[in-house]
């Protein structure tokens, strides 16, 4: 049996802005400022397909190693972004959440990461998960500890319940745009049984057309979370 046709969160590793820039001898941030504007428009596309919960992976733990130019724009790029763009997503329906260790960054990013969530809080169209300053590791550790503080027993359930995602589930699909072929430390624990799809694109070519060639592939593939063919119920979603 085939999953169902479209899923209903969907997790991105954006990937290729760097290369995209340097192919137009343009600044590495250059892409990066074009990869907020195809968010944009993923983002709507995903909602006009019925995905519930669009994840991207946006700054990781890792990328603190890039040079300090870069970062610091990183930075300047997200509050610049969210001040333009909170008023739209507000009328568009769209829940933003920033998932990842807040410490280390500034109390200027921070207030615009909680004004940003505030803002959005009761919104219900899409759901759209920025992990920012986020690692899979980090998360898993994260979640350890909160259960040790309280001495709750760490099973494969009650460290679920502590993850920074737990509240929009695991995703059903996890696209990484640019070619390469890895996590890199992106939803370690939640990928588990996630439908891995890699794309040549880079990032800020990403459009449309590769947003449903991912779907489309999802939509053929059976999910069978360690069950044969012939467990899996005839109609349905597969459990």
């Amino acid at each position: 049996m085939t999953a169902p046709s479209v899923p209903k969160h969907i997790a991105i590793v954006m990937d290729g802005n760097g290369r995209w820039a340097s192919k137009r001898f343009l600044p590495r941030i250059a892409g990066h400022k074009q990869g907020v504007d195809v968010l944009k428009r993923t983002a709507r596309a995903c909602a006009q397909r019925g995905v519930e919960v669009l994840t991207v992976f946006a700054f990781s733990s890792e990328n603190w190693r890039r040079p300090a130019e870069e970062v610091s724009a990183l930075m300047d790029i997200l509050v610049v972004a969210l001040s333009r763009e909170v008023n739209q997503l507000k009328k568009e329906g769209v829940k933003l959440q920033f998932i990842g260790a807040r410490e280390g960054l500034s109390e200027r990013v921070r207030k615009s990461l909680q004004d940003a969530e505030a803002e959005t809080a009761h919104n219900d169209s899409l759901t759209l998960n920025v992990c920012f300053n986020y690692g899979g590791r980090w998360d898993v550790v994260h979640a350890a500890q909160a259960l040790a503080a309280t001495g709750e027993a760490i099973t494969e359930e009650s460290l679920s319940r502590k993850l920074s995602t737990f509240t929009s589930g695991d995703p059903d699909l996890i696209i990484r745009t640019g070619g390469e072929m890895r996590l890199s430390n992106f939803l370690l624990w939640q990928a588990a049984y996630s439908e891995l799809y890699f794309s040549a694109t880079l990032w800020p070519e990403f459009g449309e057309a590769d947003l449903d060639a991912a779907i489309q592939a999802y939509a053929s593939r059976e999910r069978r979370f360690g069950m044969t063919s012939e467990q899996l119920p005839q109609s349905g979603s597969a459990a």
